[in-house]
């Protein structure tokens, strides 16, 4: 296991190898494809956008591949349970949202590995390295909680919601009996609302929105707002 790894350089190597098992076997079991090389660098682009808007022809393109072609190993990637694709909510809230849907590499630390983020790039306060650790933190959080949505006995169905404007939020949950999130605009379905960060206290905002730590998603029972 990588947490088993005392050094920077086992684990990158442990991250290696596993790249190269799942990628080049795992995916080559389910299709055959031309330009297998191309894969790691493809899942390399992938996380560069991790947490944000998928560009499926930016990622190509940096790899050199046409955007149809990328886009028939992104949904192999997924497959192999790589990355996922985390739709855009679908209902009209007064403005437009974004079609686009997000990409997110199913495992944090493989996405961090991939970027190169270190602990030394994210203490050294660089900006870019804080805008990608940013990107990973939400990555990590929402792959936390669609673990837990899994367990579920009632249907939950995951999106994010985004307006042209740049309004967004980052993940939303939804089941058939109605929606629970985006308050303001849906009256009394929604249930509540939560904004995960890195500190250490869990507080009321205001009705039935919370302020959590990430720690909270596996150290506290769930509630219900009143």
């Amino acid at each position: 296991m990588i947490l088993q790894r005392q050094t920077s350089r086992a684990r990158s190597s442990w991250f290696a190898d596993y790249v190269d098992l799942v990628v080049m076997r795992d995916v080559l079991d389910i299709a055959r494809i031309r330009q297998r090389e191309a894969l790691p660098r493809l899942l390399r682009q992938f996380a560069a956008q991790t947490g944000q808007l998928l560009n499926i022809t930016k990622a190509g393109q940096a790899v050199g591949l046409e955007s149809s072609t990328a886009n028939r190993y992104a949904t192999l990637l997924e497959a192999a349970f790589m990355i996922q694709r985390l739709p855009a909510w679908g209902e009209t809230l007064g403005k437009r949202p974004s079609a686009h849907p997000k990409v997110h590499v199913i495992d944090s630390g493989l996405a961090g590995w991939l970027l190169g983020l270190s602990a030394a790039k994210i203490n050294s306060r660089n900006p870019a390295a804080l805008t990608e650790f940013g990107h990973l933190v939400e990555t990590f959080a929402v792959g936390e909680i669609l673990k837990q949505v899994s367990w579920a006995d009632e249907v939950i169905t995951a999106s994010h919601f985004r307006t042209e404007a740049g309004d967004e939020v980052d993940l939303v949950l939804e089941t058939w009996d109605g929606l629970r999130l985006l308050r303001d605009r849906l009256g009394d379905r929604f249930t509540g609302g939560f904004v995960l960060n890195l500190g250490e206290l869990a507080y009321r905002k205001e009705s039935k929105i919370a302020v959590m730590p990430l720690s909270a998603l596996w150290s506290l029972p769930s509630r219900r707002f009143s």
